[in-house]
């Protein structure tokens, strides 16, 4: 495991000074620069006209209230976030988050990591996201669409398709997109289709959008599997979550021959000895927002329910966090190695602790970082933005078919810079180096600004 260079340690220190308890950026602001020792020895001027601090302090933090009112009539009141961390590469793109965990540490920390997810796609897109602590489970339509409604009459004056384009994330599915692009549209009085990403088909969204970053994710661990001769099929894979990343994931894991043994939500997790039936955690999660203890419930035989407890326990071939952040600790790696792991693949933003990502890395395991095998949803969203400004919609086979490429690319360039750097196999080198490289070269060639 790396650490960070003498040269860049005073630049962490002052990131850590300067935002204060903010653990999780603290995290990712560590994790990018632990990588960029060699950079910095190979390429000296990347540390110059402070580029680096630069890169770690984001263009703009808006923070807002957000009034709304409850079904009994009641005003509530809850804060929104965008953080606009950096357009060298093109306009601010990253999603939206509705969870009682969201602050501004988290939403920072998602920016900064997006904006090398971005910059991994090669396409023109700069780094952000957003969300608010607004918690959407249990609240009726008519609340969540009060409250986005409320949500965006601030945030409209800060996006626009050349400007900032904010798309789902936890929370904000297709139903909280077309609320706030409803709102957008009335209070702008432009119909601009692109300002927004995650919409649904007939208003101008991109078909395989839903399963876009499930499926990127699988097809960069299947693309990693390859380098030693291994894949998905006959494969044993787990799969933390339910939500639509993790429900995405299993359907490609399951059309690449892998059975997914257990699922997860924040309550608990299931095992299936058979494979998880996907066609009832779709009924269960997607059309009747039940938790997912009613899988075992519905299924019965072959089947149980761990109430709490740790999914991780579960031996598998193959790990797919794809829940949330540091949902996956240096205890549980240490379950996996001992049960055989092969291969991690993060489905989600940052869901392994430090400590568990040195545990794979020196144990030999494959480990795919999320700024890398996340990267799916906002590559589909570009994709829906050059529908939308193209005037097109594209059929799900040829979507899906340059998702698989752009996916194939980022692996194919983490591993290069991988091996140019002196650490082959070191996706999470390769990824942040290679990411930094192309936001620094944007940087410097627009000057200090």
């Amino acid at each position: 495991m790396l650490s960070v260079d003498e040269k860049l340690q005073p630049i962490l220190s002052e990131v850590i000074r300067r935002n204060a308890g903010e653990q999780e950026f603290h995290q990712a602001v560590r994790e990018v620069l632990e990588s960029l020792g060699r950079v910095i020895g190979k390429r000296p001027a990347y540390a110059d006209n402070a580029l680096i601090e630069r890169i770690c302090e984001p263009e703009r933090q808006i923070i807002f209230r957000v009034p709304w009112t409850d079904d009994q009539g009641n005003v509530q009141i809850n804060r929104g976030f965008r953080v606009q961390f950096n357009s060298a590469l093109g306009p601010y793109k990253g999603g939206i988050r509705f969870h009682p965990s969201v602050n501004v540490g988290i939403i920072k920390f998602l920016g900064f990591e997006q904006t090398f997810k971005n910059a991994l796609t090669g396409m023109p897109l700069g780094g952000g996201k957003g969300g608010s602590d607004f918690n959407p489970r249990g609240r009726s339509d008519g609340e969540i669409m009060r409250f986005c409604q409320s949500f965006m009459s601030e945030l409209y004056r800060h996006i626009g398709e050349y400007t900032d384009v904010p798309a789902g994330d936890i929370g904000v599915g297709s139903r909280e997109i077309g609320y706030l692009f409803g709102q957008y549209k009335r209070l702008t009085n432009r119909y601009e289709a692109g300002v927004l990403t995650g919409k649904a088909l007939f208003y101008g969204g991109s078909r395989a959008r839903r399963e876009a970053t499930g499926y990127g994710s699988t097809y960069f661990v299947q693309r990693m599997l390859e380098t030693r001769g291994r894949s998905f099929d006959g494969s044993r894979v787990v799969v933390s979550g339910s939500g639509n990343v993790a429900i995405y994931t299993m359907e490609k894991v399951a059309q690449f021959g892998g059975k997914i043994m257990a699922c997860s939500d924040s309550n608990g997790y299931v095992i299936d000895e058979n494979g998880i039936d996907l066609d009832l955690v779709k009924e269960i999660k997607e059309a009747q927002r039940e938790r997912i203890s009613e899988y075992a419930r519905r299924k019965g035989t072959g089947s149980h329910y761990i109430d709490g407890g740790c999914i991780w326990d579960v031996p598998c071939d193959i790990a797919m966090p794809s829940a949330t952040q540091n949902e996956l600790t240096g205890r549980d790696a240490k379950k996996l190695i001992e049960n055989g792991v092969i291969a991690v693949g993060e489905g989600a933003n940052m869901p392994s602790t430090p400590d568990a990502v040195r545990l794979f890395q020196e144990a030999g395991v494959l480990f795919a970082p999320g700024k890398a095998a996340n990267a799916g949803g906002v590559a589909t969203s570009a994709l829906e933005m050059q529908q939308n400004a193209s005037r097109d919609s594209w059929t799900f086979d040829q979507t899906e078919k340059r998702l698989a490429q752009i996916m194939e690319n980022i692996h194919d360039t983490c591993a290069a810079t991988a091996d140019e750097y002196g650490a082959p196999g070191d996706y999470v080198l390769g990824a942040n180096i290679a990411g930094f490289v192309r936001v620094a070269e944007a940087m410097d060639a627009l000057g200090v600004i």
